[in-house]
């Protein structure tokens, strides 16, 4: 017997039919998780320099505002922030949800490696 043909002969059953699958449908649709605030790791990389003896003024100055200028050449940074303190500065860069992060890093590497000609003497 054709498939088709049963659900023809019987319009009544099919129509209770689809129905029930649509009150079915509905009823599982409400019970589906839905999570407002999903968890996401967005691609970040943290940049440490330190300079022995200096104040954090002279570590604004000299080594976190060079770094940043360069570092903000960077493709896909999303945020950018940094904290200098006795002796160290610390830049942390988040990038873009689809930014590969290896990828960023060489870029984050290259960026430093052209700022070190604008750093003090001795920055660890």
């Amino acid at each position: 017997m054709n498939l088709s043909r049963l659900f023809i002969e019987r319009p009544v059953a099919t129509l209770m039919l689809v129905l029930a699958m649509a009150l079915f449908g509905a009823l599982a649709y409400t019970q589906l998780p839905v999570n407002d605030l999903p968890q996401v790791d967005f691609p970040t990389l943290r940049i440490s320099a330190s300079l022995p003896g200096a104040n954090p003024e002279t570590m604004g100055n000299t080594v976190a505002t060079p770094l940043e200028r360069q570092l903000a050449t960077v493709a896909g940074i999303e945020s950018m922030s940094s904290q200098s303190s006795q002796g160290s500065t610390s830049i942390t860069l988040q990038f873009e949800l689809g930014r590969d992060i290896d990828a960023a890093a060489q870029d984050v590497q290259t960026a430093i490696a052209q700022a070190a000609r604008n750093l003090p003497q001795g920055m660890g």
